[in-house]
């Protein structure tokens, strides 16, 4: 059923007057944006109820994607492009005399993740749900998002990022499926008809509250789910004695005390109360989860040993992996398995995928605050690694001299990672680099011992978001050159590649992203009050601010370029509009450091009289998906710079290399798999390989200081942290410039500096032949789409998951 103008126009003004009691000419924004998600809600129900009852009913096998973020930014044109209808609603918005934008721009970015996890997350529901496949996400309703930045005086300031302040459109919640998830007390161990019995007293009783949210699938009538659990307190649960009076303030304590668990996205923990937060957090979201699936497959009467037939469970990063244990518990207490079996359901049903080789995020937590919180869970833990470490004991005597370091429960910590790897019967990297480093160093000694449980997966983006809905101008001219068909075969993108060196192909490229460009340029003199110059090179950097991703050298390059400029006023080079945007967490205060830095830098050069006229520096705070999605249209270079092995894949290179962004990046994460693709001659890349960084590392023959001492360059870039020329306060930046000498700089900045700076020539030189400098871009452009993330859920759910797609039967779609 299609729609029209003006039926959709009626169907508007009819919410409108239903839900606020307005007409259109007195109704605001907000309203008008709230009442177009009504009418989509209306249509997108019907579906969504369809779509569980054909999984039920064709006993769909189905997984289940445990992640502590899902950064979806705004939904309302997501939602509106995969039905379908973006176009008419824009037109029709635009004939009652309101901006579509503007509408649009009314929805909160969700405050539900921080990076490329929870980004990775988003893009891989909608390709589960576009590519027919039966999935579930499984998340906490954080009440409140990392944090909004907020930059003053040039330092990070972080403000409570209130997102759900207004109410969330999307969401439905669902009083009846809520859960009881249970923290502390104490286990009582007895023996019942020769079984040993697990009795849990005195616990904290959470109430764990699912709200869904509808993930629809592109130009399909499937309606997948993203269920997110929120900690809630009952009163049931608490006993009041009506004659004490501090009861009730007792009351009020215990209540916070609850909802904190789901209150904040990645609580400080730097210190004890955090830590426990962080922990309660991880297994208030797996509880509450595997309940609920545990739950739900009973009612289909199905056998428990059968479960794996039927349900897949993901682990994305280590921060779920508490899957393990408490699916355990479940099918040992509660359903009263023998051990052997239930370990055998846990480990065919669960699988892991790694995010990173720093050793600091394989997170381990404390024995005895986990004793506190989960007691049955610790004796499980122990069980699991005792059985572990006796196997390796016996079946691998080569690795005895290992078992402390690969033992679950060792010097008085549990670590996580070990205890996903143990647990299940997958263990994925997220690049093809990343994968190798997993077994050949950071996991060498559980890839000996699971050999087959290894495999890479590299990561993947949604085309649909971000080139089909964020550039709508570069899919048409896709679309006019080589028909519609890549929107549903991303790999098909290749076939532009034949225009590449087409010089009215390479116009039209052209045209649009300078048309990118200039609005952003527009959107950065009305909020920054800084004139950009939108012929020259737009380089971007934008991603979570932290030491391996190399803000820094990016920021090294810069002010190189300024010394060189001053030096000579005359040099000839493309003028350049570098753009960062990133958060550094909280507690982070190198990367906060580095921060200030950047806008310092900035500072002093869109304010210099000859500098600012070839270069200009913005940090744009606040960075996030919504922020992105004006950002990446109009880039002409990609900052992927990190200290090679250190990022596992990256997603930002995909998304600019979609929108025609050349890289300028090291051998790291997906850059590798990225240079394959598109040929040497259409990347840029420079520096340590990560062979070059794992053999400086075991020989401890890097030096930063004889870097700094030879290079007159690189002195005359650190000697300006030290002597205020970009502070008054002579200890602004005086911990960067010891980090890096003194600390012998980690992450190779002085050591990568040389060819960084002989490429960015290069990448100059470059761009001053236009044509051949689009012939890159449409290269780049034509091999994206081998970074689409159905590409990266087709080989899930072939490879790891076994699922299949399952067509749901339209459903007449209404639209009030």
């Amino acid at each position: 059923m299609s729609i029209t103008v003006e039926t959709l126009s009626q169907l508007l003004k009819e919410k409108l007057t239903s839900s606020f009691g307005k007409s259109l000419e007195e109704a605001t924004t907000k309203e008008v944006f709230q009442s177009t998600c009504l009418i989509m809600k209306d249509s997108i129900h019907p579906n969504w109820q369809m779509t569980q009852q054909t999984y039920d009913q064709n006993e769909s096998k189905q997984v289940y994607y445990f992640s502590m973020e899902f950064l979806l930014g705004r939904m309302i044109e997501t939602n509106l492009l995969n039905m379908g209808l973006l176009d008419i609603y824009k037109e029709t918005l635009t004939s009652l005399g309101f901006n579509p934008e503007d509408v649009f721009r009314e929805e909160h970015d969700a405050g539900l993740g921080n990076g490329g996890l929870g980004r990775l997350a988003a893009c891989f529901l909608d390709s589960l749900a576009s590519l027919e496949l039966p999935g579930y996400g499984m998340g906490i309703r954080y009440k409140y998002g990392l944090f909004q930045q907020k930059v003053v005086n040039g330092y990070q300031v972080e403000l409570p990022d209130y997102w759900l302040e207004d109410e969330y459109m999307w969401e439905t919640k669902r009083d009846d499926k809520a859960i009881e998830v249970r923290f502390g007390g104490t286990v009582e161990t007895t023996v019942l008809n020769g079984q040993l019995q697990f009795q849990h007293h005195d616990y904290e009783r959470v109430l764990a509250i699912p709200y869904d949210v509808p993930i629809v699938g592109y130009n399909n009538n499937t309606v997948n789910t993203l269920r997110l659990w929120s900690a809630e307190s009952t009163t049931n649960h608490f006993h009041f004695h009506s004659s004490r009076g501090h009861d009730y303030y007792h009351y009020l304590d215990y209540k916070r005390s609850i909802e904190k668990i789901s209150e904040f996205l990645y609580p400080d923990d730097s210190y004890y109360e955090g830590k426990v937060l962080r922990l309660k957090q991880q297994y208030f979201l797996v509880s509450a989860g595997l309940q609920s699936i545990i739950r739900r497959y009973k009612k289909q009467n199905k056998p428990l040993h059968q479960l794996s037939k039927h349900v897949v469970i993901q682990i994305n990063d280590t921060h779920p992996s508490l899957v393990v244990p408490e699916l355990m518990r479940l099918l040992l207490d509660e359903e009263k398995l023998g051990w052997n079996e239930a370990w055998s359901i846990t480990q065919e049903t669960v699988a892991y995928t790694n995010h990173t080789t720093l050793s600091e995020a394989l997170e381990k937590w404390p024995e005895d605050m986990f004793t506190t919180l989960f007691p049955r869970l610790y004796q499980i833990i122990e069980e699991i690694n005792e059985r572990f470490c006796k196997m390796l004991w016996y079946d691998y005597p080569e690795l005895r001299e290992k078992i402390p370091e690969m033992a679950i429960l060792a010097y008085g910590q549990i670590h996580m990672a070990h205890l996903a790897m143990v647990g299940s019967f997958s263990i994925n990297g997220v690049a093809k680099l990343h994968t190798e480093i997993l077994k050949d160093r950071v996991m060498q000694p559980f890839y000996t011992v699971f050999p087959k449980r290894f495999n890479n997966k590299t990561n993947g983006i949604t085309h649909r978001r971000w080139l089909l809905n964020v550039n709508p101008n570069l899919a048409n001219v896709i679309s006019e050159a080589i028909g519609t068909e890549w929107i549903h075969q991303p790999e098909q993108l290749t076939k532009i590649i034949p225009f590449s060196t087409d010089s009215s192909f390479q116009e039209s490229i052209r045209k649009v992203k300078h048309e990118n460009k200039k609005r952003l340029a527009s959107y950065i003199k009305e909020h920054y009050n800084v004139i950009i110059d939108d012929q020259s090179i737009v380089d971007v950097h934008i991603k979570r601010l932290h030491g391996y991703k190399r803000q820094l050298l990016n920021l090294f390059h810069i002010i190189h370029l300024y010394n060189s400029y001053k030096e000579n006023p005359a040099l000839e080079m493309t003028p350049r509009t570098f753009i960062f945007g990133a958060k550094a967490a909280p507690g982070y205060t190198f990367a906060k450091q580095v921060i200030k830095l950047i806008n310092a830098v900035a500072e002093k050069i869109n304010n210099h009289p000859q500098v600012s006229k070839n270069l200009k520096v913005i940090f744009l705070e606040n960075y996030q998906v919504s922020l992105a999605e004006r950002i990446i249209p109009a880039a002409d270079v990609s900052e992927q710079i990190s200290t090679a092995s250190k990022e596992a894949s990256g997603t930002g290179n995909m998304k600019l290399m979609m929108n025609g962004a050349l890289t300028i990046g090291t051998q790291d994460g997906a850059n590798v798999e990225i240079s394959e693709f598109v040929g040497n001659d259409n990347i840029f890349t420079f520096g340590l390989t990560s062979e070059e960084v794992f053999a400086y590392q075991q020989s401890g023959e890097y030096n930063a200081r004889d870097y700094y001492n030879n290079d007159r360059r690189l002195r005359n870039v650190m000697d300006l942290f030290v002597n205020q020329h970009f502070s008054g306060d002579d200890v602004d930046f005086k911990d960067i410039f010891y980090s890096l000498l003194y600390n012998n700089d980690e992450y190779f900045v002085l050591k990568d500096f040389d060819s960084y700076i002989d490429t960015q020539k290069h990448v100059d030189q470059t761009y001053q032949n236009q044509s051949d400098w689009l012939s890159k871009s449409i290269v780049n452009i034509g091999h994206s789409g081998a970074f689409s993330s159905d590409r990266t859920i087709k080989q899930y759910a072939q490879d790891i998951w076994n699922i299949r797609p399952t067509k749901i039967e339209s459903h007449v779609k209404t639209y009030y």
